[in-house]
């Protein structure tokens, strides 16, 4: 899962979702260095990430794609999932997702001073091109797809895996509404025991 779904599946408490987006920014042991919501937000970005990777329906998603996007498959379903999830958004959230990403731009400046650079840089830029917002459109999907592809060590033409992502997208969307179930319950059980030993 990739930005939009962490912040989703980190529910309400703004400071889990802060943990959520920096799931993929900190690496290694936790040390108490943020705040205890922020900290249990990365921590279940990690064990959404590993839960979702042991899914049937991600692994049939990922078997979908040609042997020679499989090696990226990851990575490329990850932002894919997030285009289905904005354009399904309403269907999923009470609030809009323009007011929910608002929301959360604001409360991540808030908490600017406690942000690794490469979060800094999200937090700076994704107000200004509304970066969440974004994932709803199919002309923007395939732009994040190729900048994420040139920041790799070996730059791969990742855009160039729309094609076959629309060409399956049916498919891939059942597989997606197989997964996401999945994912909101395992979240809910943990953000509430999380929160119940917090009382």
């Amino acid at each position: 899962m990739n930005y939009l779904a962490h912040l989703l599946l980190s529910g309400a408490d703004p400071d889990v979702q802060v943990g959520g987006l920096l799931g993929d920014f900190v690496k290694g042991p936790l040390r108490e260095t943020y705040p205890p919501a922020i900290e249990f937000g990365i921590q279940l970005h990690r064990r959404i990430d590993s839960l979702t990777d042991d899914q049937p329906a991600f692994r049939t998603a990922k078997s979908r794609l040609s042997p020679g996007w499989r090696r990226y498959a990851g990575i490329v379903l990850d932002i894919y999932f997030d285009h289905l999830l904005a354009s399904r958004w309403e269907h999923l959230h009470d609030q809009a997702l323009s007011d929910y990403c608002a929301a959360f731009y604001h409360h991540l400046a808030v908490r600017k001073p406690l942000l690794p650079a490469g979060a800094l840089r999200f937090a700076e830029a994704a107000p200004r091109v509304a970066w969440l917002e974004s994932y709803a459109s199919t002309e923007a999907v395939p732009i994040m797809l190729t900048r994420v592809g040139q920041r790799l060590r070996r730059p791969v033409p990742m855009g160039e895996a729309w094609p076959e992502l629309e060409a399956n997208r049916k498919a891939l969307e059942r597989d997606f509404e197989e997964l996401l179930p999945v994912l909101l319950e395992f979240a809910r059980r943990e953000r509430n025991r999380f929160f119940n030993q917090e009382l």
